[in-house]
């Protein structure tokens, strides 16, 4: 056990040195501006924990935790909703928030076979909460996506332990982004993908929220980088003879806000955040489960577990003021899914080779279509 965590704690070390990301490098996506770190983690209270599983040549998956606050989440439960874009996935927990809008686990992001581990530790980890004595039931929420080329899935190589050391190193700040967690073996427009996060923060008129998502790509289509057709111009989409890619896979994709939404508009922020992947080229094949699940950290809206009345007053923001969170929530998923690819590296896995995308012919690209600031 002491050589696994000192070998994650290592692989850790060694993902720090990130490479510059595509708003360094002159790509501007959107027109609203980024919070300080660009990152889901603007979001205030919202922490995320990432395990790396990488060993021999065939294991390459991985554990990412979404905290959406310090507290004790299922005494105090966030208000949630969750959209299904394509419904080729295990998502587990969809159907108790989507019928009580809220929850009451950290979410917890694998591979789809190690959706079932995961869920059991969030059981673990929430039964041995204080205060959490007495619970009988839990609804562990736990994406997905297959990353089956590059990994050993069947080897279903997530522990426990793997799961519940994510929970607990999950802090605020900067996000380690690609070949990192959840996205250690993914694909993306067959380039290497991998974890990806962004954010938004809305001008004082409009309230001066914040909207931050974070993304585990592994889909395809044809790629476009502020639209720009990066897939078209390399050759490298779907549907041309000279790649044999269904653009199967999936995309999970985890919005949070501090704005005070519940369930209702929630789910109408969760349904742009696929226009944002929709920008990058995403089509949501057949075999890809796409799914995007959101929450608001405001803390008037909290669902206590118990409270002394029958009684649940929310004052939340009004329809007529919520467009500027979706035009939030699609720039920043947008950005989440190029900054996933930019940081990922070339892989070698279970099955083969997958390469990084080439970001110097990105930039290339870039500037010939007048897109490079």
């Amino acid at each position: 056990m002491k050589l696994r965590l000192l070998f994650l704690f290592l692989v850790s070390i060694m993902a720090q040195a990130q490479p510059k990301r595509p708003r360094e490098l002159g790509i501007k996506i959107g027109i609203l501006k980024t919070g300080a770190n660009n990152a889901i983690t603007d979001v205030g209270g919202v922490k995320i924990g990432q395990v790396s599983l990488i060993e021999g040549d065939k294991i390459r998956t991985g554990v990412t935790a979404i905290i959406p606050h310090e507290g004790n989440l299922f005494q105090e439960k966030v208000p949630a909703a969750i959209f299904i874009a394509n419904g080729f996935g295990k998502l587990a927990g969809i159907s108790q928030v989507q019928e009580l809008g809220n929850i009451e686990t950290p979410i917890i992001l694998t591979n789809t076979l190690s959706v079932p581990t995961a869920a059991d530790a969030v059981i673990d980890y929430t039964l041995a909460q204080k205060g959490n004595e007495k619970v009988r039931s839990v609804n562990p929420v736990v994406g997905e996506t297959n990353d089956s080329f590059l990994n050993d899935i069947t080897g279903r190589h997530v522990k426990k332990e793997d799961v519940l050391r994510a929970i607990e190193i999950a802090s605020a700040g900067k996000v380690e982004e690609g070949c990192v967690g959840a996205g250690t073996g993914t694909i993306c427009f067959a380039w290497k993908g991998g974890i990806g996060t962004a954010s938004r923060v809305l001008p004082a008129k409009s309230g001066g929220y914040t909207v931050g998502v974070i993304v585990q790509t592994n889909f395809g289509g044809v790629l476009q980088v502020n639209g720009v057709p990066v897939g078209e111009e390399l050759k490298q989409y779907f549907m041309n003879d000279q790649l044999n890619d269904p653009a199967d896979g999936s995309c999970m994709i985890v919005v949070a806000t501090d704005a005070p939404l519940t369930s209702r508009n929630l789910e109408r922020l969760a349904k742009r955040a696929i226009f944002g992947l929709a920008k990058t080229g995403g089509i949501a094949s057949n075999g890809s489960g796409d799914y995007v699940i959101a929450f608001s950290t405001a803390k008037q809206l909290r669902v206590p577990h118990s409270a002394p009345t029958k009684f649940y007053e929310a004052t939340e923001l009004r329809n007529d003021d919520v467009s500027p969170l979706f035009l939030a929530a699609i720039e920043a998923t947008e950005e989440a899914i190029i900054n996933s690819m930019f940081a990922a590296q070339t892989t070698k896995g279970a099955n083969g080779v997958i390469q990084a995308l080439p970001v110097d012919k990105v930039l290339e690209i870039s500037k010939k279509y007048n897109k490079l600031k």
